[in-house]
């Protein structure tokens, strides 16, 4: 299995505007994004740092509902 990558938060902004999330704003040094779905809506802050921890990676990832093989196919 592949390592996560290292990724700052403005990757990961771009990633989840691939996936159908909308930036609804910028609170401080966090990006703001939302995704409607059936069962209601997602709301996941962004932290804009350089570099992201891997736990926040994951915790994303985890919110987002993206696997780390769609993530890599999206860079």
């Amino acid at each position: 299995m592949p390592k996560l990558p290292v990724l700052s938060g403005k990757d990961i902004v771009k990633v989840l505007c691939k996936i159908g999330f909308a930036h609804v704003r910028t609170h401080g040094s966090h990006a703001i994004l939302n995704k409607t779905i059936p069962e209601g809506t997602i709301t996941i802050p962004v932290p804009l740092h350089p570099e992201l921890a891997k736990g926040t990676l994951k915790s994303i990832m985890k919110q987002a509902r993206l696997e780390l093989k769609d993530l890599l196919n999206l860079l």
